[in-house]
């Protein structure tokens, strides 16, 4: 008997699934699944990696099959938009699955046809969906079901004026839920503001690690960092993300790794839709070994088999930490997570360490190899703003 049947779940969904390779529901899918098919609203605490895609889109795939209703899910990345649209295409191709994926970067175009063909499901970052709602192309009325996923980001500081909007224009009657693998108190109080008796479904603790990661924590002076950084890649041969704290130090940390002899892209926010969909795409098919990384992807990588994930700054966040070490040990598999912190960022680590309710190893530094020379393009953060002078007889408008 297939251990999914017992949840609630419509045949033609559990025939697909097992022709999909799954075989048994994680802890988030067995419990969520069948209060989701009930039409509860509902709020999943899990660790990454953990099928929480699943949870969400099952039942809504379920419910929103012959009904004139939508579903929509926003979340925080593009990259999660199109991993969540790949994961439901799977699942609903047999019903005639029909999706809208509304994020930056992307033709409004294409999207403004999407919307018309009717889909089932929007999967939207919220600026995008702002703008499509500003310009009157698309109408939330008909919303059945709606998912945060990756509650705790999208209902930040600077998220939860857009997150508002959006729920002004959804109709009172509906389902709303949400998920992620860490939802602070204080975040949690928020989000029941949009919700009816939500029931809280909880397998870890918020700010739980995966449980087959294992940490590791170097403390190391700032100018060391690449020298280790180098020492690991040799240490270990499999598949890396490296994760900077900004865009700029992507850039730079993605040539030095480059000239070391490895392959290696850079993904953050400076970079096209089309250049994030190839960095991604190369380094989940092994045409990139290393992939540096800015934040953006703590939350939009679901790549099986990363062997080590090095956080080369440590992140702003501590909640931040567990969605980063989460890209790897997916799955069930293993993973090793190494994070190099500076010896003035000692209140940074208790922070994380309190989160994860654990004290995290330090390690003793390797030998490191001689110090290599940064032969990228020039450094401009740093210099002086240029100030025209403005002419003498032109008005300022």
């Amino acid at each position: 008997m297939n251990p999914f049947t017992s949840l609630g779940i419509a045949p033609i969904i559990l025939s697909k699934l097992e022709r999909l390779g799954y075989k048994n529901p994680t802890p988030i899918q067995e419990q969520a699944i069948p209060v989701a098919i009930q039409g509860k609203d509902l709020v999943g605490v899990a660790q990454t990696g953990t099928g929480k895609t699943l949870a969400f889109g099952i039942p809504m795939i379920q419910c929103l099959n012959n009904t004139k209703r939508q579903g929509l899910i926003v979340l925080p990345t593009r990259e999660l938009a199109l991993q969540v649209d790949e994961a439901l295409r799977k699942v609903g191709a047999e019903m005639g699955l029909r999706t809208a994926v509304l994020i930056g970067g992307a033709s409004m175009f294409l999207q403004k046809q999407a919307i018309a063909r009717g889909p089932w499901i929007i999967i939207a970052t919220p600026g995008r969906l702002m703008d499509h709602l500003g310009q009157r192309t698309l109408r939330l009325d008909t919303v059945k079901i709606v998912v945060l996923d990756e509650a705790d980001r999208m209902l930040d500081m600077g998220f939860a004026p857009k997150i508002k909007q959006i729920f002004q224009a959804l109709p009172r009657d509906r389902q709303t839920m949400m998920f992620s693998a860490t939802i602070p108190s204080e975040i949690m109080k928020m989000a029941t503001t949009y919700m009816k008796l939500p029931i809280r479904i909880e397998v870890a603790p918020s700010g739980t690690t995966v449980e087959k990661v294992t940490q590791e924590i170097f403390v190391i002076p700032k100018d060391s960092k690449v020298r280790l950084v180098e020492k690991l890649l040799q240490q270990y041969s499999g598949s890396t993300l490296i994760f900077t704290r900004t865009k700029f130090g992507a850039k730079k940390l993605n040539k030095i790794i480059r000239d070391m002899g490895h392959t290696a892209a850079e993904l953050h926010s400076n970079r096209s839709l089309s250049q994030r969909k190839e960095a991604l795409n190369g380094f989940k098919f092994g045409r990139y070994r290393a992939l540096i990384a800015t934040d953006i992807a703590s939350r939009g990588i679901d790549v099986t088999g990363i062997e080590l994930v090095i956080n080369f700054d440590l992140p702003t966040n501590a909640e931040d930490y567990v969605h980063r070490i989460g890209r790897t040990a997916r799955a069930g598999a293993g993973g090793h997570a190494i994070s190099l912190v500076t010896p003035d960022q000692r209140v940074q680590l208790r922070a994380i360490e309190r989160l994860v309710r654990k004290t995290l190893p330090i390690s003793r530094i390797p030998d490191l190899p001689p110090a290599r020379a940064y032969t990228g393009p020039p450094i401009r953060r740093d210099e002086p703003r240029r100030h025209y002078q403005r002419h003498p007889f032109r008005r300022r408008y």
